[in-house]
């Protein structure tokens, strides 16, 4: 296939005579879900897996979290470099670029050997998936968004967000099953959903449509050391303490280079990522309301996980079942909230979103200590819901918000704000579990008659271990304080239930906050119309070129 190309600013790019046929908006829907599916997959099955990975491998305890964080910190990094690269090289070329690094990453993790080098291999080559994701997914998303005319759009991005989204549930089915056989193979999974991508990418004449500009390296090295600096800060706070110099040297410092980074760039004439686009109201709220709610969404997938093997007792494939709860929620309302978004616009399906989220957690939470699945799924299903309402439409309204900057760079906004607002919340709350962990199982053990001292060094090993090898496993020791905590493991599974109670009602918090932004979303709505505003890499087929303008609506 011949590349559609652009001059950088002008009008909707036009495709040689040869290449007028149009893509097959079927197939192209299929094959990009195909290829989002693993990085979508991929954050819920490595905590399923985790206990096995953890303990064959003999990963430090905080190890597994780090295999978990280096792919959505890498992920959040790059993916506004990904969405600009996709505009400059072509997005189908992208999207394949994406596909291979990722696949390959995968054959990787899952070659890991073992001894002191698997620590080092699992999180280097899970920061390479989340490279190749970071490729792949805005140039996926831009794709969708040029093959299919606006009037159709909501619709598609629903479907694509609401299916690979959901998609989610069976990284938890899969990795029970898998780890049954051997935990390597949730990652050699990847493999043919990658070749079914390859292919049907090929079947569905998919045009590589471009503009050609400078890529802006020094920008994309600013923003990866920032948000590099301020995941570590809050992850490692548990191990620093909340008042050590190195916490808050890597926060604020991460926080002063991200500075740095927008000043930087508002001097640019090409920057990574256009900040003015910021300036419409609608989509700073979008971003906003998608930063609140992916602090919940992506972590809970780690947090359920390690709470149904600890303070249920659950199997893998239990707690995979668990989490099911959620999801279907989450893939029935997000079918819902994209009717809406195509009828009233998002503010209605995002404001309603926000709010069944935030009470869904804050409900769930107060279930937590009960010990029961069975009397928490209708909270899990409704903050499921809450987040399916919100993430389909806040998405697709940002997207649509491209007028003057491209598909690919205001997709990549939205998804760099997703996954670094994901991996804040994924070491945030970390934190706040192993923290109250400790304290609660260092009361039960004192009330036992531990001293204090052995409570508290017993109790930090306890918090380390559930949080990277999350089984429930009593202590096998025939010291004194190993034979109280077999005694006591029954009290300590509730104290790790108390401890996840913050967190969730840390989630439930964060939607409340979504919820507010959400309230100032002035309501506009993107509606189809010729002209000249169509984003620059949309290719000009039957329909005519895809442009897009804000109108009032309710």
């Amino acid at each position: 296939m011949s590349s559609d190309t652009a001059p950088s600013g002008s009008g909707p790019v036009r495709r040689p005579t040869a290449d007028r046929r149009a893509p097959n908006q079927a197939v192209t829907l299929a094959a990009m879900l195909f290829a989002v599916s693993m990085t979508f997959i991929d954050q819920t099955i490595v905590a399923i897996a985790a206990p096995s990975i953890t303990a064959e491998l003999d990963l430090a305890a905080s190890g597994m979290q780090w295999v978990v964080n280096s792919y959505l910190l890498t992920l959040a990094a790059f993916f506004a470099f990904g969405g600009r690269l996709s505009d400059i090289v072509g997005h189908r070329r992208v999207m394949v670029i994406g596909t291979l690094v990722f696949v390959i990453s995968s054959v990787l993790c899952g070659a890991v050997p073992t001894g002191e080098i698997a620590q080092t291999w699992l999180i280097a080559f899970r920061a390479t998936q989340g490279f190749g994701a970071a490729l792949m997914f805005p140039a996926a998303l831009a794709i969708v968004i040029i093959v299919f005319p606006l009037e159709k759009r909501g619709r598609a991005l629903a479907l694509f967000f609401g299916v690979s989204g959901a998609l989610t549930a069976l990284g938890p089915l899969l990795g029970g099953w898998l780890t049954s056989w051997t935990w390597r193979a949730i990652f050699w999974v990847n493999v043919p959903v990658a070749v079914v991508a390859l292919i049907l990418t090929v079947i569905a004449r998919i045009p590589n449509t471009r503009r050609p500009e400078k890529l802006d390296i020094p920008g994309t090295l600013l923003v990866a050391i920032g948000m590099g600096l301020c995941v570590l800060g809050l992850q490692q706070a548990g191990s620093w303490g909340w008042s050590s110099a190195a916490t808050w040297g890597c926060i604020i410092g991460g926080l002063v280079v991200l500075a740095a980074f927008c000043r930087y760039e508002m001097t640019r004439n090409e920057p990574l990522i256009k900040l003015r686009v910021f300036k419409d109201k609608a989509f700073a709220v979008d971003n906003l309301v998608l930063f609140f709610a992916m602090l919940a969404f992506v972590p809970l997938f780690f947090f359920v996980s390690v709470y149904a093997q600890v303070s249920l007792s659950a199997s893998a494939n239990q707690a995979a079942l668990f989490m099911l709860y959620f999801f279907v929620g989450f893939a029935v309302a997000s079918q819902w909230g994209g009717r809406i978004l195509d009828k009233r616009g998002a503010r209605p399906a995002i404001k309603l979103g926000t709010a069944l989220g935030a009470v869904g957690f804050a409900l769930w939470a107060s279930k937590l200590t009960d010990l029961s699945m069975h009397d928490q799924w209708p909270y899990a299903a409704l903050a499921g819901a809450g987040i399916g309402f919100l993430l389909g439409p806040a998405s697709t309204d940002a997207a649509n918000r491209a007028i003057n900057a491209s598909y690919g760079e205001v997709t990549g906004i939205t998804q760099t704000v997703r996954n670094f607002a994901a991996a804040v919340g994924l070491a945030l709350f970390s934190t706040i579990l192993a923290h109250v962990t400790t304290d609660r199982v260092a009361h039960t053990l004192q009330s036992r008659g531990v001293p204090e001292e052995a409570a508290q060094e017993a109790s930090r090993s306890i918090a380390e271990a559930i949080g990277g090898h999350p089984d429930g496993t009593a202590p096998t020791g025939d010291g004194p304080v190993d034979a109280v905590m077999r005694s006591a493991m029954e009290a300590i599974r509730v104290d790790f239930a108390e401890a996840n109670q913050w967190v969730f009602y840390g989630m439930a918090i964060a939607l409340g906050l979504a919820w507010l932004c959400a309230q100032f979303h002035p309501g506009t709505r993107v509606t189809p119309h010729t002209g000249a505003d169509a984003g620059p890499s949309a290719p000009d087929g039957p329909e005519g070129p895809a442009s897009s303008e804000p109108s009032a609506s309710a």
